[in-house]
C-alpha cells in the first residue's frame, strides 16, 4: 500500500491493538510526559511572561465577548489593534461573550488547561479510532501527548490561547462516536458555526454515506447561525449578508509566513496577494475535489482515520488562511504514521522502517526546535523552522517574497510537507480496495471484536 498505514483485515477492520506487556509503554509515556511538562514550565519560568504565555488571541476572543455583550454593532468595526480585529462568526461571539464573564486572570488559564485536555483527548480518541485499546492504548496516549505538546503548532496554540486544539478534539471525537448515537455530526456543525473550515467534513460525510450525520452537521451549522441573527442580529447581518466572510484579508497578511496554506505559498511566489488570488481559487476548488474524493476512499477502504486526517489535510490546504498553529492536525498524522510502523508485523521490516521514518519526517518539519529570529520590538523569541528564514531587521511573520534556495523551502515548510504527505494519502486512496461493509469507528463496548493476526500486532 504505502507508509501511510497498515492494512484492514478481510472485513475492513483495522485490527485491535490489546495485549500484555503495556506496562512498559505506560511507564515510559509517564516519563515522557513529566519530562515535556517539565521542561515546558522550565522555559516559561525562564523567559519573560510575554514570550511563554500572552494570550494574545484569546484576548481577541475575550475582548469580542465583551463587545458582544456591550457593543454587539460595533463588533466588525472594534480593533484591539490597528490590524487585529474580530474575525470569527456571530455565534462564536455570543460564546465569547459568557466566556467573557469569567475574570481574565481565570479565562486565561482555564482556555490553557482545555487547549492542554484537549491534545489529550485527541490522541486517545485517534488511537482508540485506529484500535487500540486496554493498557498499551493508555502507555500510546500519553507517549504521544508528550511528544506533540512541543509540535510548533501545538506550543504556537497554546501561547496565543487559540482555539484549534478544542476544535480538533471536537470534530475527532464527533467522528468517532457510535452509529447508534442520533447526535453524530453536532461536533462538526458546531465547529463550523463558530469557524468555517471544517465545513469541508460536510461533504466528506456525504460522499461516506453518512447521510444521517451530514444533515445533522448541517442542521447544527443552521442553527448556529439562527442563534448568531437572534443575539446579534446587525453582526450576523454585517458577517453573513454583505460578504465579510469571504474577504481572506480580515484575519490577517495572506502573504504573511505564518500563513502556511495554498493561497499564502502562492501570494509569496508571485509577489503580493492579488496577483496570486485567481489562480489559487482553481488550484483550490481541484485540490479541494481530490481531496474529499480521496478521504472517502480511504474511509470506504475500512480507514476511517485516516479519512479523517485527509479530509482536515485538505481543508488547511485550501483554507485562505492557514495559520501556523492551525496545523495542531498534525497530531493524529503523527498517530497514523505511529499506528502504521507498530502494525508492520515481524517480516515486514523496511516498512516498519518507512513509517518511523515518516514519523519522524512529521516530528522534524512542525516540531518546536528552539531558535531566534527578530521581532518589531526585538523581544518576541519563536522557534521551529518557519524564522529560519529572517534575517536581521526583518518584520517577524510579515509579507516576505523574493525567496531563493533554502528560505524558499523553509519559509514554505508546513505547506511543502503538507503537499507531500497529501499526494501520499492521494495514491494510498486512489490503491485502496473498498470495504464490502465498514462497522462504526467505535463499536460498542463489550461487541466482540476479531482476534488480531500476528501480523497486526507488535512483535
Amino acid at each position: 500500500m504505502s507508509v501511510l498505514s497498515g492494512t484492514p483485515g478481510p472485513d475492513g477492520l483495522m485490527r485491535r491493538i490489546s495485549r500484555p506487556g503495556g506496562d512498559r509503554l505506560i511507564i515510559g509515556g509517564a516519563l515522557a510526559c513529566v519530562l515535556a511538562v517539565s521542561f515546558y514550565f522550565v522555559n516559561v519560568l525562564a523567559h519573560p511572561a510575554h514570550m511563554g504565555l500572552d494570550w494574545y488571541d484569546f484576548r481577541v476572543y475575550w475582548d469580542g465577548g465583551r463587545i458582544a455583550r456591550h457593543s454587539p454593532g460595533t463588533l466588525y468595526s472594534w480593533r484591539l489593534r490597528p490590524e487585529v480585529r474580530f474575525t470569527y462568526t456571530p455565534f462564536a461571539a455570543a460564546l465569547f461573550g459568557l466566556v467573557s464573564l469569567v475574570p481574565w486572570s481565570v479565562a486565561k488559564w482555564l482556555m490553557t488547561s482545555a487547549s492542554i485536555a484537549a491534545l489529550v483527548l485527541t490522541a486517545s480518541m485517534t488511537l482508540r479510532q485506529l484500535g487500540w485499546s486496554g493498557r498499551r492504548r493508555l502507555g500510546a496516549v500519553l507517549l504521544l501527548s508528550a511528544v506533540a505538546f512541543w509540535f510548533e503548532p501545538v506550543q504556537r496554540a497554546l501561547h496565543l490561547g487559540q482555539i484549534e486544539l478544542i476544535l480538533m478534539a471536537l470534530i475527532v471525537w464527533d467522528l468517532g462516536q457510535p452509529s447508534r448515537h442520533w447526535w453524530r455530526g453536532a461536533g462538526i456543525g458546531l465547529a463550523a458555526g463558530i469557524k468555517l473550515v471544517p465545513l469541508i467534513f460536510i461533504p466528506y460525510l456525504l460522499l461516506t454515506r453518512r447521510f444521517r450525520q451530514a444533515g445533522v452537521a448541517a442542521a447544527t451549522l443552521a442553527g448556529t447561525v439562527l442563534a448568531g441573527f437572534l443575539l446579534l442580529p446587525r453582526a450576523s447581518r454585517q458577517w453573513w449578508l454583505t460578504g465579510y466572510f469571504l474577504k481572506a484579508g480580515r484575519a490577517g497578511g495572506v502573504a504573511s509566513l505564518a500563513n502556511q496554506s495554498l493561497r499564502g505559498l502562492l501570494a509569496r511566489l508571485a509577489g503580493s496577494a492579488p496577483a496570486a488570488a485567481p489562480a489559487s481559487v482553481w488550484i483550490a476548488v481541484a485540490v479541494a475535489v481530490i481531496g474529499v474524493l480521496g478521504a472517502a476512499a480511504l474511509y470506504q477502504s475500512g480507514r476511517p482515520v485516516h479519512g479523517c486526517v485527509l479530509c482536515a489535510l485538505t481543508g488547511l490546504l485550501v483554507s485562505p488562511i492557514s495559520w501556523d498553529h492551525h496545523w495542531v492536525w498534525m497530531v493524529p498524522v503523527l498517530a497514523v504514521f505511529a499506528d502504521a510502523a507498530v502494525r508492520a508485523g515481524p517480516g515486514r521490516r523496511r516498512a516498519r522502517w518507512a513509517r518511523w521514518a515518516a514519523a519522524g519526517a512529521v516530528l522534524a518539519v512542525f516540531a518546536d526546535w528552539p531558535g531566534a529570529a527578530p521581532g518589531d520590538d526585538g523581544s518576541f523569541v519563536p522557534r521551529g523552522v518557519l524564522p529560519l528564514v529572517y534575517g536581521p531587521g526583518e518584520r517577524l511573520y510579515g509579507p516576505l517574497y523574493q525567496w531563493h534556495g533554502a528560505k524558499l523551502i523553509l519559509g514554505n515548510a508546513y505547506i511543502l510537507a503538507g503537499l507531500i504527505l497529501f499526494g501520499s494519502m492521494i495514491v494510498a486512496a486512489v490503491l485502496a480496495r473498498p470495504s464490502q461493509a465498514l462497522p462504526p469507528p467505535s463499536p460498542r463496548a463489550g461487541d466482540p471484536l476479531p482476534a488480531p493476526r500476528p501480523a497486526d500486532v507488535a512483535s
